[in-house]
């Protein structure tokens, strides 16, 4: 059941006309898609396809997922707008066919998986990542929630179970040398439902 409401959200959520975090990527993403070489890069919980073409622009050959069939219409739109081409499948990780060290990159953008499946979902996303391949993460910090009261339209997670904490990124991507693992503010303009300062982990780290 409560697969369902999960799915019926989403769903909910991109029905519109309007895209719900805008057709921009994420700031923290391309600053660090700058400093790599164009590979194979996959975009887990990617809705409506702002980062996944973005990166598929950029020269990368963009993979991306999520539940909600609605998401994966408009990114299929918004890339031949953009006259790019991405592989966008729809359903739950375990259901889908990648590969072991498949990717170069795995981007986790606002990736906010239920709080029981989240550790699981990041150890089997390592296992599709190539030795040397670099993990890129932005997401809701645990302490978001105090933001989040004082402004609701930053948006997130407004169950502690579902955002991060800097220890448990550490537990879930042990094999890796850190580049960058910190809880910071950031600006949010990104859409209808990313506005205004929110608290967020940031990680980047290269798999051993």
């Amino acid at each position: 059941m409560k697969d369902n409401i999960w799915l019926e959200k989403w769903d909910e959520r991109y029905s519109t006309e309007t895209f719900a975090y805008g057709t921009e990527p994420n700031n923290y993403l391309k600053e660090q898609l700058n400093k790599l070489n164009p590979g194979k890069i996959l975009f887990p919980a990617d809705g409506e396809g702002r980062n996944s073409v973005y990166a598929a622009v950029k020269g990368w050959k963009a993979s991306a997922f999520d539940i909600s069939s609605g998401g994966q219409k408009k990114a299929l739109q918004l890339a031949q707008n953009n006259l790019v081409t991405i592989d966008y499948q729809v359903g739950e990780l375990h259901a889908l066919n990648y590969e072991k060290e498949q990717f170069d990159v795995i981007a986790l953008i606002y990736a906010h998986f239920p709080a029981e499946i989240k550790s699981s979902i990041h150890k089997t996303l390592d296992q599709y990542l190539r030795k040397g391949g670099i993990i890129i993460f932005e997401a809701f910090s645990k302490n978001h929630l105090d933001y989040l009261a004082r402004n609701e339209k930053v948006g997130g997670p407004k169950d502690i179970g579902s955002l991060f904490s800097i220890e448990e990124i550490r537990s879930d991507f042990p094999n890796y040398d850190i580049l960058e693992l910190a809880e910071t503010e950031t600006e949010l303009n990104e859409g209808i439902f990313h506005n205004g300062t929110g608290s967020v982990i940031r990680f980047s780290g290269r798999k051993q």
